[in-house]
C-alpha cells in the first residue's frame, strides 16, 4: 500500500496520526462499508485505519443520506427565496437612493 501525507507515520519512538480530509472517508471507506461486500475489519487493514473508525464512518454516512436525497429540492428553495429577498431589499434601496439624488438635483420637485 502506498503512504501519504494521511497515514500514520513514525514520530522517534512513537507514532503520530495525521488526519485524513474530510472527503476521504465517504469517497473511499464509505462506500466499502455500505456495500457491505467486504467486512469493517477488511476495509479498515486496506485503507490502514482501525475498524472502529470505519464503523463510525459508516454511521456518519448512513446518517448524511436522508439529507443528500430529502432536502435537496427545499434547500434549493430556501437559498433562492433568500437571494430573492436580499435582491428585493437591494432594488428598494437603490430606489431610495435615486429618488434622493433627483431631488438634491432638483430634477423632482
Amino acid at each position: 500500500m502506498r503512504r501519504d501525507e494521511n497515514d500514520v507515520v513514525p514520530d522517534g519512538n512513537s507514532f503520530t496520526r495525521v488526519g485524513y480530509p474530510r472527503a476521504y472517508p465517504s469517497r473511499n471507506v464509505g462506500r466499502g462499508t455500505i456495500k457491505a461486500h467486504k467486512t469493517a475489519a477488511q476495509i479498515a487493514q486496506m485503507f490502514g485505519v482501525h475498524p472502529t473508525q470505519v464503523g463510525g464512518w459508516k454511521k456518519q454516512a448512513l446518517a448524511g443520506l436522508p439529507d443528500i436525497f430529502g432536502n435537496g429540492r427545499e434547500q434549493m428553495r430556501q437559498q433562492a427565496d433568500t437571494e430573492k429577498d436580499e435582491l428585493y431589499k437591494q432594488i428598494g434601496q437603490l430606489k431610495v437612493e435615486l429618488d434622493f439624488l433627483k431631488k438634491r438635483s432638483g430634477l423632482i420637485d
